[in-house]
């Protein structure tokens, strides 16, 4: 099982296959070192598609032209869709975010005639943690996408969150959906789906997975919490990744693990024909580098 960033980044710079990863508007310096980074790294080639004048290119980045294409766009728009023709072709196995708006990659991304997000898929984001006190890498869905879920789109959060656990060699996820109570009821209707989506994993719909729910985020990662409670749960207080109940609970999570933890983030869209990196134009170089080497993973 992979544990860290690291370790993750150690598996990449290993394997033969070096994919492409499609850059869009990259003006920023932040986003310039982080690609750069990994493709110094050896496990990245780039498409960088902006106005290769404004871009804030390295001094040594001639060294790496045999892995380096551009590609001219008159605007931000026009760069996000150059980037997703380059996806639809083949050309990039990823997309990353540069300095450009959310919104304007997104249009590009959902565009009903030229896009990448195929009819009847969700789209959704998981964020990837390094928690120093967990030991271990830990998920979490959705704090950027996904306001209040309904229960197919569980279902797909479940689905990308099995996914990911098992590129990180994670053999059998274990998949807390969460709540402030181990309570299902009229209260809180959307926990009311919790016990369907379980019997679908039960019957086998995501793989060899263990999924349980509602439980507090206490539960899920304290065994003795579990203990104390009296709750017979699968999940062991061991889970690998965690459903929250709104973007609301999900958002505040994600932006205090970094701040009041040390946790180290990464992030990436989920449900296009490619992993997108969709970090903040503010994130810094570090948590930008991981996230590519999650898109890639």
């Amino acid at each position: 099982m992979i544990t860290s960033f690291k370790s993750l980044i150690a598996r990449l710079s290993e394997q033969r296959e070096r994919k492409c990863l499609v850059v869009v508007w990259p003006h920023d310096a932040h986003t310039v070192d982080a690609v750069f980074r990994a493709l110094r790294e050896g496990w990245v080639s780039l498409l960088l598609v902006g106005q290769r004048e404004s871009m804030p290119l390295p001094a040594d980045w001639e060294e790496y032209a045999d892995r380096i294409a551009f590609e001219y766009a008159t605007d931000a728009a026009d760069a996000a869709r150059l980037a997703v023709k380059a996806v639809r072709e083949g050309r990039a196995q990823a997309m990353m975010k540069a300095l450009i708006n959310t919104d304007v990659l997104l249009r590009a991304i959902l565009n009903k005639e030229e896009g990448i997000l195929q009819k009847g898929r969700v789209m959704s984001h998981i964020a990837v943690m390094e928690i120093p006190a967990l030991g271990r890498l830990l998920l979490m869905s959705d704090a950027a996408v996904l306001p209040y879920p309904t229960e197919e789109q569980r279902a797909a959060q479940i689905g990308y969150l099995a996914a990911m656990c098992r590129k990180l060699e994670i053999a059998q996820p274990r998949i807390a959906m969460l709540h402030c109570t181990e309570f299902a009821g009229e209260k809180f209707p959307h926990t009311l789906t919790y016990a369907p989506l379980i019997d679908r994993s039960k019957a086998g719909e995501w793989g060899d997975i263990l999924l349980d729910g509602p439980l507090d985020l206490r539960c899920t990662l304290d065994k003795e919490a579990l203990d104390i409670k009296g709750i017979n749960s699968p999940l062991e207080g061991k889970a690998d990744a965690l459903i929250f109940p709104d973007i609301e609970g999900a958002n505040a999570f994600y932006k205090t693990m970094p701040l009041f933890a040390g946790a180290e983030i990464a992030g990436v869209l989920q449900g296009p024909d490619c992993p997108v990196v969709l970090s903040s134009r503010g994130d810094s170089e570090l948590t930008k580098y991981y996230s590519i080497a999650v898109a890639l993973a």
